[in-house]
């Protein structure tokens, strides 16, 4: 097939486009040029997707037979996208998230639950919305929390930093809110059995790690990643509600229970998570945050300070 990648240079599309050109796929790479393309592609085209009249142009005039759009956030984004191949492409396949989900007091989250419209990824599901209602042979995946190398969110790195320097881990609440952690390996190979599979149109599926796990939980599993054992670190726990951070992040992920079920793309798709939780998080300390010398990186732990002041 000739695909499309919107992106393909920074975590999920290079992991996928390493895939696709295994498999000896023609991929095309669409982004700002910004970053080095992987090798193996046909060819990248240098554009800004934000620009309608920019895309049209850039694009009107290439044929694909599957597209992925890994990084449009606002209907605004996809929808040129839409109108140029909605009757030209076998398969549009969208990257929401699984952050579209209204909270709810039963977990975990199924694909047909109710979004929230006050959501910060309200654009995901409205363009969901938007593929199913033009018609366009589409499949939309939904990833929880995504972990691995090259992973430019501080979710992993965020324990890391602590783990490794011997700091106490501030943790909100309890530490018994569950989460869920995929490895950006096996999303990419779940996107990537999208492709040819009759089942998944007009699909959506979350995928993540087939384990759920408590943030205590992550804490240990970080360490023992880290060549750690449990008893080795230290947990605060705080109430967040008595502090004001203003817009500092202070916990990497969202303190409420988060996790969603994958049967159904593991039915659908033939897929399973190659890794557990301990062996992902091992291959993302030792292949991104230690090669890249974030060990050895000082750190603004003013916040934790703060935190740890008051407890």
């Amino acid at each position: 097939m000739r695909i499309l990648i919107m992106g393909g240079t920074r975590f999920i599309g290079v992991y996928l486009t390493r895939l696709l050109t295994a498999q000896e796929h023609d991929v095309v790479l669409f982004n700002r040029g910004n970053q080095t393309a992987p090798l193996g592609i046909e060819k990248q085209i240098q554009g800004d997707r934000t620009d309608a009249a920019q895309l049209k142009e850039k694009l009107a005039d290439e044929e694909f037979d599957a597209i992925f759009d890994n990084n449009g956030r606002e209907l605004s984004d996809t929808q040129p996208l839409v109108e140029i191949f909605k009757d030209r492409v076998k398969h549009f396949v969208y990257v929401s998230s699984a952050g579209v989900y209204l909270k709810s007091d039963q977990m975990p989250h199924v694909e047909g639950d109710p979004v929230d419209p006050k959501s910060r990824h309200k654009g995901k599901f409205e363009t969901e919305a938007y593929l199913k209602e033009q018609g366009i042979p589409f499949t939309s995946i939904r990833p929880v929390y995504i972990y691995g190398p090259q992973n430019y969110n501080d979710l992993e790195a965020w324990f890391f930093d602590r783990i490794v320097r011997d700091r106490p881990i501030p943790i909100p609440g309890n530490g018994m809110h569950f989460t869920q952690f995929g490895h950006v390996k096996d999303l990419a190979t779940a996107m990537g059995n999208v492709l040819g599979n009759p089942r998944a149109i007009g699909q959506i599926y979350n995928i993540s790690g087939d384990r759920y796990v408590t943030f205590d939980g992550l804490a240990k599993a970080c360490a023992e990643a880290a060549g750690k054992s449990a008893d080795q670190i230290k947990i605060v726990h705080y109430d967040p509600k008595q502090f004001d951070f203003g817009k500092r992040k202070a916990f990497p992920m969202r303190v409420q229970h988060f996790f969603a079920d994958v049967h159904k793309a593991q039915k659908d798709l033939y897929w399973k998570p190659e890794f557990d939780l301990v062996s992902g998080l091992k291959d993302s300390f030792e292949n991104d945050y230690l090669a890249s010398g974030r060990d050895k990186t000082e750190i603004d732990f003013s916040t934790d300070e703060e935190i740890l002041k008051a407890s």
